[in-house]
């Protein structure tokens, strides 16, 4: 998209700022009449000062909830910096932080899509987006989400040769572990590839050695909680809180729901090894399908790890936000009703708040008695990421496996200069890029912790 129709590139880019800076001043103006916690901040911070105090970083618990430190002792030290400001300071600090990265995280997308981000592309779809259920729920608990999925997406959208490419990837799985299944998508890529697989295995070697670089700071800065952690909190999934919370949108959190246990136990097991290993198939493979392929692959395994997570809150699910607009990319490519109608019924799954409208409660776990009809309006995270691996494999299969454009501009292209968006990011076919769907309206209330 150049321009918006009747309208010069620079005005569409004036009218697109406008129109986000106006849905983000709404959307903070509904976040304070919806009474926002911002409790999960208030945690971090709270692991951050046991850290500065020299406390027991896996015994602390914090807020009115007795929430516990989850995620790596690495993430912990990082915290220490949400310490020196004051409560409300911090609370402000961080709604505008998350703002700026979901700019960075639809600029990210629309290159990974596209090949070639657009200004109004990208603030049009953030103006959108903002008002999806996953990312309102981070902003409403200060998650930190959005920076995970943004240091993924700026680690997978460089050419695959840059001397850095995997460091973003290590990092973020060093601040909270579920994007380690990146690295190991990597490695089975390289090693799938076996012609022109040498860049890809080295991004997954340059992502461990940089995740094993925070494991290593932080056992030499924290050596008690990094022991702690690695021989016993990691393990311990029931730390986070009930498999069968509403908010967990994994396949644990549906096999809880639907056996009436808050431990699934064995079937988990078994239906998230089965799940990874198709996921992870259909990753790698979807790589050399036609255009778009690494946009395809990258987010099949986004949505294999949200589906496989013991827990995968629903504010986990902002990758909504680059598959929203990779099939708006393809809709509007392919011209195609039905491709149109599945973009569609997908947007207004996430903007809908569905999950909400079923009882849910910390407490009294009522979501351990749910009927038949309440169990299906809070699985449509986890059916919606199945639906999109079974569209990435179908899609494969239709191509045959194609190489995409940018694959073979990668064989040519060594020894010259990539172009700006990365031998990840072909360039499109067709100069339309269409973004998200309507803002809902938010809802009171809600898990996501």
């Amino acid at each position: 998209m150049t321009a918006w129709p009747g309208l010069p590139g620079r005005r569409s880019t004036l009218a697109a700022a406008a129109g986000c800076l106006v849905s983000f001043c709404l959307f903070l103006l509904a976040q304070r009449a919806s009474h926002v916690t911002s409790i999960d901040v208030l945690v971090y911070r709270a692991e951050g000062w046991t850290v500065r105090t020299g406390g027991d970083l896996y015994a602390m618990r914090a807020t009115h909830r007795g929430l516990p430190a989850t995620y790596p002792p690495f993430a912990a030290l990082l915290f220490t910096a949400l310490t020196l400001p004051g409560t409300t300071a911090l609370r402000v600090l961080t709604e505008l932080t998350n703002l700026g990265l979901l700019l960075a995280l639809t600029h990210l997308s629309v290159r990974l899509v596209d090949g070639r981000p657009r200004a109004a592309v990208t603030l049009t779809a953030a103006a959108l987006c903002v008002w999806c259920e996953p990312v309102w729920q981070t902003l409403r608990n200060g998650q930190v989400n959005l920076l995970v999925a943004v240091l993924v997406l700026w680690d997978l959208t460089r050419p695959a040769g840059h001397r850095w490419a995997g460091l973003g990837t290590g990092l973020a799985t060093g601040i909270k572990l579920t994007p380690a299944l990146f690295v190991v998508h990597l490695a089975a890529t390289g090693l799938a590839r076996r012609a022109e697989g040498g860049p890809w295995l080295r991004r997954a070697a340059v992502a461990t050695a940089a995740f094993g670089g925070t494991a290593a700071l932080a056992a030499l800065a924290l050596p008690h909680d990094s022991r702690r952690f690695w021989t016993d909190a990691v393990f311990a999934a029931e730390r986070v809180g009930h498999a069968e919370d509403t908010a967990n949108q994994s396949l644990r959190g549906v096999l809880a729901r639907l056996l009436h246990t808050g431990d699934p136990g064995p079937w988990w097991a078994v239906a998230a090894a089965a799940v990874t290993a198709l996921g992870l198939a259909v990753a790698v493979r979807t790589l050399r399908a036609g255009p778009r392929g690494a946009a395809w692959g990258t987010l099949s395994c986004a949505a294999t790890a949200l589906l496989v997570s013991p827990v995968s809150w629903s504010h986990h699910w902002v990758w909504c936000v680059p598959a929203g607009l990779l099939l708006a990319r393809e809709a509007a490519e392919r011209r195609s009703p039905a491709w149109w109608a599945g973009t569609a019924a997908a947007a207004a799954l996430f903007c809908s708040y569905v999950l909400w409208r079923v009882p849910h409660s910390v407490e009294g776990r009522p979501e351990l008695h749910q009927s038949g009809g309440q169990m299906l309006l809070d699985a449509g995270y986890p059916a919606a990421g199945a639906a999109f691996l079974a569209l990435a494999a179908l899609r494969a299969a239709g191509t045959g496996g194609s190489v995409s454009p940018g694959d073979r501009s990668d064989r040519r292209g060594r020894g010259r200069r990539a172009h700006r968006g990365g031998t990840s990011a072909p360039r499109p076919a067709s100069p339309r890029t269409d973004a998200s769907s309507p803002c809902p309206r938010a809802p009171a209330g809600g898990s996501g912790t």
